[in-house]
């Protein structure tokens, strides 16, 4: 069974899409200024990013662990996979003595699903392992923004924040830098070695995690590669012989074969995350730029953009994409699922959710995601993804006694796969959360009820998967990023963590409605084009100027 969670509706917005999935080491180099502010005469001090020395002085030293080996080891910037649990009097310790020196702490966090009771035996072990005690304050992830900025704004902040990077919108990046304490002092260079667990945390995590000159975050690294995939069901192409496309041409031809509306079947759901990678069209904000021949493009500018957008048209122009994704309604996972749809996208975790629940009522239940592939054929063009992108803030008022025990509780939390730490964070107490029998762990329904991301989000080791349930699974996510990652190059700025501007918050929000609105028909191409020309005389061509100046001072980190 899986973990409590709400679904996601069929066309989500991006923000919504990668909050409710949410779960790679990046250089630093050069000797430049802590802050650079390219704001001009009329910057704040808190625009720019940080880099260079400065930087390095900022982040934690880097000890990688050796507690667990994986069967399946990291490439390519893919996560770490592991296909068996071992039973508990077995599992490595990674956290031998209480960190935790009793505090009570408050801790805002998003939450995707049905918060539990205060004091629930979960709850309970994991404050008595860790040695402190925590109230929760959940927000519903769907609307989590909302709270934020209105938390933020008052005088009523929590001990601890969750902020996920796709709410680094507006005023919550400068509030980041007003409202949260500088955890340098604790976690800087060998500091950090009093946490042995975020002390493995990769570099790039960490460098992401510095707002305004200062080490503030607790991070959760993420994948080098790609989170999006698009997945397949490979049951039903066996059944009828289909072969997984390699070039639009052809996945346009396969979605003719298997649209059948009259036997309410159609191909596929809305494609257009994953034409983004068949297109080679470039990330979002703020690494949505790429240098040609000296001058800074940005992402709606650019040929592979309009390519994508008009060719995702084109699949729902041909009728391929289910109505109740075109009418922005129901779920495209469920009718995936119910094989309703063929094919779709989603974020890898995915793979498992979907595989752990339609097994349990058909055995041979098999999905899979597709490689990219360049829209002619051959290699696509794929961007890397940034290291982290959620983060735990410490409030600045927290006294020191309480900082700590914030940092014991991160230790606990990032804690590796195979050790007692992780195993109690993410399944619970044996006998009343989960079972263990033949090396596949089972969460029972008070599991599935009391056990899922709350502690998961103060902090995370470095990216796994482990599903001892389904291995197979395990094994085809992490060779699936293997093969993606091998086409993967950084974005301009990759890495840092760069705030734009607060005159510059709004400029590109137009664009995701109008993309929806343009491959459903409801608009044309045109109407993007025009878009993007305002874009430019409202702001955009001094945003560029911007961003060319922070190039200029900072480097490109794309390779």
């Amino acid at each position: 069974m899986t973990p409590n969670a709400a679904s996601a509706s069929a066309a989500p917005s991006r923000r919504s899409f990668l909050a409710s999935t949410a779960a790679a080491a990046a250089a630093v180099g050069g000797g430049l200024p802590l802050l650079t502010a390219c704001g001009g005469s009329g910057g704040s001090s808190d625009e720019g990013t940080t880099t260079g020395k400065k930087l390095k002085d900022l982040l934690p030293d880097y000890v990688g662990s050796s507690t667990v080996t994986p069967d399946i080891p990291s490439k390519n910037g893919s996560a770490a996979g592991f296909l068996t649990a071992e039973p508990a009097d077995k599992l490595a310790v990674s956290v031998p003595k209480k960190l935790g020196q009793g505090s009570q702490l408050t801790v805002m966090a998003p939450l995707w699903g049905t918060s539990p009771k205060a004091g629930n035996p979960y709850w309970t072990a994991m404050d008595e392992a860790i040695g402190v005690r925590i109230r929760w304050q959940n927000q519903d992830g769907n609307v989590y923004g909302q709270k934020l900025g209105a938390v933020l704004a008052s005088s009523s902040l929590a001990d601890a924040v969750v902020i996920p990077g796709w709410e680094l919108n507006g005023k919550i990046p400068s509030a980041i830098n007003n409202k949260f304490a500088d955890l340098g002092p604790y976690l800087s260079g060998d500091k950090v070695r009093e946490y042995p667990n975020l002390a493995a945390i990769p570099t790039g995590a960490w460098q992401r995690a510095v707002f305004g000159g200062k080490l503030r975050g607790l991070p959760m690294p993420s994948e080098a590669v790609p989170g999006i995939a698009p997945f397949y069901r490979a049951d039903l192409f066996e059944q009828k012989g289909y072969e997984a496309p390699t070039t639009a041409q052809e996945f346009y031809d396969l979605c003719k074969e298997i649209n059948a509306p009259r036997s309410k079947v159609w191909a596929c759901g809305d494609m257009s995350w994953a034409t983004a990678g068949i297109f080679g069209v470039l990330p979002e904000k703020p690494y949505y730029w790429k240098l040609v021949d000296g001058k800074l493009v940005n992402r709606y500018e650019t040929d592979e953009f309009l390519e994508a957008l008009e060719w995702s048209r084109s699949l729902y122009s041909a009728g391929f994409v289910h109505p109740d994704i075109k009418a922005e309604q129901g779920d495209a996972g469920n009718l995936f699922a119910s094989g309703k749809l063929w094919m779709y996208c989603a974020d890898i975790s995915d793979w498992y959710g979907k595989t752990a629940v339609q097994r349990l009522a058909d055995p041979d239940f098999t999905m899979a995601a597709m490689d990219y592939f360049a829209a002619d054929g051959g290699e696509p063009t794929l961007y890397n993804a940034q290291p982290s992108g959620i983060w735990c803030f410490v409030n600045k008022n927290a006294d020191e006694k309480k900082i700590k025990d914030i940092l014991a509780v991160a230790n606990y939390c990032s804690a590796p796969y195979g050790t007692r730490e992780q195993r109690l964070k993410a399944y619970g107490v044996e006998g009343t959360h989960h079972t263990l029998k033949d090396g596949v762990l089972t969460k029972n329904e008070q599991g599935n009820n009391e056990v899922f991301a709350t502690y998961e989000y103060m902090a995370a080791p470095a990216p796994f998967r482990a599903w001892p349930d389904h291995p197979d699974v395990v094994r085809g996510v992490v060779e699936w990023q293997q093969r993606q990652g091998a086409h993967c190059t950084k974005p301009l700025f990759h890495g840092m963590q760069i705030q734009e501007p607060n005159r510059y918050a709004e400029l590109s929000a137009q664009f995701e409605d109008l993309e929806k609105d343009i491959v459903r028909g409801r608009k044309k191409i045109s109407d993007m084009q025009q878009a993007v020309s305002d874009w430019r005389s409202q702001g955009g061509d001094e945003l560029r100027d911007w961003y060319k100046k922070l190039l200029d001072e900072t480097g490109s980190s794309a390779s």
